[in-house]
């Protein structure tokens, strides 16, 4: 399969020309997977630890209105996260996206900062610990949004072919973050796949090897990056990687 990651910009009209130039990247490239960073579809409104609720409705309906969106991407598959209202709690929630069936629900966020930049847990509500993968066509797809790459556990013990990791810039320092997304492919024994907001953000998605192993990275010149990933099944749960760069 191959799978694309992206930094993209924070700012709206940035964005609307880089989600442009994205499409055509994913189009050209034939991609199959294409991970999109934390809440994407609207501007970053975690770093005020004052919580607004026209800010957060607003953010909802972005994401609402830009679903239709994500057919641009078609027949890849989608991976990111979106805020989602559920009755009278909030939640940072993690999602899979696949034409025709749609938008399908994978993960909540559970670990939750309270840092400069970052004060999501004013924001939204932290959910259940959750770490359980999802079939898609024959893949087993995990994913741990931002600051969860530091939690206690993750998918450790489970068999995973794709760990995606939406982020909103890196806490703490993007040296450590890579570092810690070497260290979960390698015990989780799967691709660790990333994509970021740019510019103050940081920027820099990734791909990262099942042997913890930085296979390629974007930057402020080049914000898309895509590889060939070639997954064979062999004896039992066990799998063989190769990798075919671009």
């Amino acid at each position: 399969m191959k799978i694309t990651v992206c930094e993209l910009p924070d700012q709206r009209k940035s964005f609307d020309t880089a989600w442009g130039d994205l499409v055509d990247h994913v189009r050209a490239e034939h991609s199959d997977l294409v991970v999109l960073p934390d809440m994407p579809f609207s501007s970053w409104f975690a770093s005020s630890d004052r919580f607004d609720r026209e800010v957060w409705a607003a953010a909802v309906r972005s994401h609402d209105e830009w679903e239709s969106r994500l057919r641009d991407l078609s027949p890849a598959i989608v991976m990111a996260s979106r805020p989602v209202d559920f009755g009278n709690e909030r939640y940072d929630e993690g999602f899979l996206w696949e034409e025709p069936l749609g938008m399908l629900s994978v993960h909540a966020k559970s670990f939750l900062p309270d840092a400069k930049g970052a004060r999501e847990g004013s924001w939204y509500d932290s959910a259940t610990a959750e770490f359980v993968p999802v079939e898609v066509r024959g893949l087993r797809v995990a994913m741990l949004i931002g600051s969860e790459m530091w939690a206690p556990r993750g998918y450790e013990a489970e068999h995973v072919d794709v760990l995606a990791i939406p982020r909103a810039g890196d806490i703490p320092a993007l040296g450590d973050t890579m570092q810690r997304a070497c260290s979960l492919a390698q015990h989780a024994h799967a691709f660790a796949v990333s994509s970021n907001r740019s510019g103050a953000f940081g920027g820099q998605a990734w791909i990262i090897s099942p042997e913890g192993q930085l296979l390629g990275q974007t930057s402020a010149d080049e914000p898309f990056l895509s590889m060939d990933v070639a997954l064979h099944a062999t004896k039992g749960e066990m799998r063989h990687f190769d990798v075919f760069a671009h």
